[in-house]
């Protein structure tokens, strides 16, 4: 299975004032710090590698996770350093510790997909990289993606269209080339993601079960109810 990245670096300023004091992946659900709860999943799916990209407040992350042995896994780190990075400057800082091909995971998502899947279809797309998506029809969150079953046509965070009935789920494959040719240190993943659907080199995976996320009050509070029902059952 591919390492995967779990971007945790930024500042998180929907949950203010809380994430003023510690990092977002650090924020109490279900009675836990949430990054227990990402990287447990992780684990049930067979990962085995891990990195987290931090910034903001981001020793308080390694020194709760440590080097991920109680949870099964090998985790590392990569600092933002200085100045923050954006979600694509932060995967190019991480992209020794890798691998050629690896996942990136939003650090406020629990995605419950079955990764070897995801893997498989990337591999066999011969895509440079592959987006995870979602039907929303507007459910949940604005849909951004236009999805034709096998690729992704159009990705547009701040002009949706429409006709735009997917959401970026918040998983993805990337092959680390892609980043190594972004100009400047600091910019957005999502930057990536367009250019390739524009270019017609950015696979898609439909997920069917909904994403949870806690990047705001309101999906705080439903990830919190779901993963405390998880916990009874």
């Amino acid at each position: 299975m591919f390492a995967v990245a779990i971007l945790a670096g930024g500042l998180a300023t929907r949950m203010r004032p809380v994430t003023e004091r510690i990092p977002k992946s650090m924020i109490e659900v279900a009675g836990r710090p949430f990054i227990e709860h990402q990287l447990e999943l992780l684990r049930a799916e067979n990962v085995e590698n891990v990195v987290l990209c931090v910034g903001h407040l981001g020793e308080m992350i390694q020194a709760h996770v440590g080097d991920g042995k109680r949870f099964g896994l090998s985790i590392s780190y990569s600092f933002d350093g200085e100045r923050l990075l954006g979600t694509g400057g932060a995967l190019r800082r991480a992209l020794p510790l890798l691998g050629d091909d690896f996942f990136v995971l939003y650090g406020d998502s629990y995605l419950d997909i079955d990764y070897a899947s995801v893997q498989a279809a990337y591999r066999d797309s011969g895509m440079p990289a592959l987006m995870t998506v979602f039907r929303n029809e507007g459910r949940w969150d604005t849909s951004n993606v236009l999805f034709d079953g096998s690729r992704v046509i159009r990705y547009d965070k701040r002009r949706p269209t429409s006709d735009m009935q997917f959401i970026d789920y918040g998983l993805g494959i990337l092959n680390g080339d892609l980043l190594k040719a972004a100009i400047g240190e600091a910019f957005d993943l999502s930057e990536v993601y367009a250019a390739l659907a524009n270019d017609g080199q950015l696979a898609g995976f439909e997920a069917t079960n909904r994403f949870y996320e806690i990047g705001t009050p309101s999906g705080l509070a439903v990830t919190d109810g779901h993963l405390r029902g998880n916990a009874r059952s």
